[in-house]
């Protein structure tokens, strides 16, 4: 694992938007992994001033996202969806056809895993970006997920409710339920890079990059991963 720590949340969002833009410029038909959160904003916004500025091209990009509320159709201002468009494709300007999502309202949710792992396996993804959860989960696997897992149904852990809960007007407003892309289908991705800032992640960032390996903490098998970048400023990095 490569480990790049930086002064701030800036610094990192200009070194992480280096290493997905380099994929980009170097394969225009490349499939980005993409992720959700606050951590990744810096790293969209300085894609859309690139794009503005140098005028990369997107046409033929393809982009997969790790997860989806349950119970939260793609119009809503809260769904994972919603988010992608408003802080990354409309300033891109991919073709909404291009961008994949599971489908937070979907009637039967074992056919919704079923019709995305199926989907997974047509998109190998050229990059995928992740964040890290303050116990230590990547995209929605929580805690004792098998790292063999595909795409899940998931209940959210309480730490990870909380962690979300400041996207919401009212913490009882955070869906309890998601789908998750499984471990195995991330460790798949050719590169992976990996986003974590503040404090509050600094034990999460230990155990991830220099702890056990071991399913109680689903980010630690990323050092298994033959290309894997860590991110991390100086708060998150602080137990390094």
């Amino acid at each position: 694992m490569k480990i790049i720590i930086t002064r701030d949340r800036e610094e990192l969002s200009a070194k992480a938007a280096k290493v997905m833009l380099d994929v980009v410029k170097s394969d225009p038909y490349a499939v980005l992994g993409l992720a959700t959160g606050t951590t990744p904003l810096g790293l969209y916004a300085h894609m859309i001033a690139d794009r503005e500025k140098n005028g990369t091209g997107y046409a033929h990009i393809r982009t997969v996202n790790l997860d989806e509320y349950i119970g939260l159709p793609a119009s809503h201002a809260q769904s994972y969806a919603f988010f992608m468009q408003k802080h990354l494709f409309d300033g891109l300007g991919i073709d909404r056809e291009n961008t994949y999502i599971e489908n937070g309202a979907a009637a039967d949710e074992e056919k919704e895993c079923a019709r995305y792992n199926a989907l997974l396996e047509q998109l190998p993804r050229s990059i995928q970006l992740l964040g890290l959860g303050s116990n230590g989960h990547i995209a929605f696997n929580e805690p004792g997920t098998p790292f063999g897992s595909d795409t899940h149904v998931v209940t959210l852990a309480e730490s990870t409710l909380r962690d979300n809960a400041r996207l919401f007007l009212h913490p009882d407003e955070v869906p309890r339920r998601a789908y998750t892309m499984g471990i195995r289908q991330i460790m798949h991705a050719k590169k992976i890079l990996v986003l974590a800032s503040g404090a509050n992640k600094a034990d999460a960032v230990y155990k991830m990059a220099m702890g056990d390996v071991t399913e109680l903490v689903p980010a630690s098998v990323l050092q298994l991963h033959p290309d894997c970048v860590l991110i991390a400023d100086r708060e998150a990095a602080e137990r390094l």
